[in-house]
């Protein structure tokens, strides 16, 4: 029996899938990501413009972020019955080239894959970084091991920290990263030069008026102290807190755990969850190494997560204007 004919999908039909994979999470809002379009075909750059070289020096959370969109778009193509066929690292000539995917109309039945694919998509939009005290209400183990099952799809991990030593010992690890980020004053400076007036579109929104002060403060004061005491607190108190990893370290282990990490929040976010990112201890090379040892197996950690139920609702975080990150060809 003739399968019916694959059609290719049209420039403006690709258009509303990378405004739904734009909405992924990146380092200070950076939205380090470029698109290019044409028929049938999305291409996923890394936009190093938008790179952060003291607190991201190896250019690993940027390739998390970028990935983390991929994911976004491959769910979003799967909401609207597309084939999707996706390519890491398609020109070895292209640093910069991350992924290919090729997409197809098919009248084919939809896999269980694809419908489970579909209806997680809803949340895309509804994901937040929720960076306030979750509700002191207990995660249950069958919403735990749906987001490790989540991670291992994309061929990544997670790791609870279960017991109260580990989760004070990660804690202690978060304050000791804020105070040594602090204290470095061009970690200071790049973090201001990120602080941007909600309109602009990208880093981390500050009402206009008290931009310059704030910049100011961030870029002249080590306020490390403080903060890992608010950081350590959050950490403590969260009802989840959890490492996401790879067996290995290599760019494309960094893409694996973008998507992974997104699969995970939006798992998390289809349930009521939200989660947030105290990722100091993985920033930091001294401390990276302890952070892996505190889960007791082998790998490298990519991402500390703490997880909870929100107690108020977030407006999503500024985006680019679709214009400015796509390209049609």
């Amino acid at each position: 029996m003739d399968h019916p004919a694959f059609v290719a999908v049209s420039v403006e039909e690709l258009r509303p899938l990378v405004a739904q994979a734009v909405l992924a999470p990146s380092s200070h809002n950076t939205q380090p990501w470029a698109w290019q379009l044409r028929e049938g075909m999305v291409k996923l750059f890394a936009d190093r413009t938008r790179a952060l070289p003291v607190n991201d020096p190896d250019d690993r959370e940027l390739a998390i972020s970028c990935a983390a969109a991929l994911l976004n778009l491959r769910l979003a193509a799967a909401a609207s019955a597309l084939v999707c066929d996706v390519t890491l690292r398609p020109d070895p000539h292209d640093a910069d080239c991350l992924a290919s995917v090729a997409l197809q109309h098919a009248s084919l039945e939809r896999s269980d894959g694809d419908r489970a694919d579909a209806a997680l998509s809803a949340a895309i939009a509804l994901r937040r970084t929720y960076r306030k005290r979750f509700a002191p209400r207990t995660v249950a183990q069958e919403v735990t091991a749906a987001l490790a099952a989540a991670a291992q799809q994309e061929g990544a991990w997670l790791e609870l920290l279960a017991s109260e030593s580990a989760r004070h010992a990660a804690a202690a690890l978060v304050a000791e990263g804020d105070a040594l980020q602090w204290a470095n004053p061009s970690w200071r400076r790049e973090l201001a030069a990120w602080m941007h007036p909600r309109r602009r579109g990208d880093g981390l929104a500050v009402p206009a008026l008290a931009l310059p002060l704030a910049q100011a403060v961030v870029r002249s004061f080590d306020m490390g102290h403080g903060v890992g005491a608010k950081d350590q607190q959050l950490a403590d108190a969260s009802p989840v807190l959890a490492v996401l990893g790879t067996e290995h370290d290599r760019e494309r282990d960094w893409l694996a755990a973008g998507q992974a990490l997104q699969r995970v929040l939006l798992t998390a976010c289809a349930r009521g969850l939200q989660a947030s990112y105290l990722n100091q201890p993985v920033q930091i090379a001294v401390l990276r190494p302890k952070l892996q040892q505190l889960i007791g197996r082998s790998g490298h950690a990519q991402l500390l997560l703490r997880i909870g139920y929100p107690q108020e609702a977030l407006p999503a975080t500024p985006r680019r204007a679709l214009a400015d990150v796509v390209e049609a060809v």
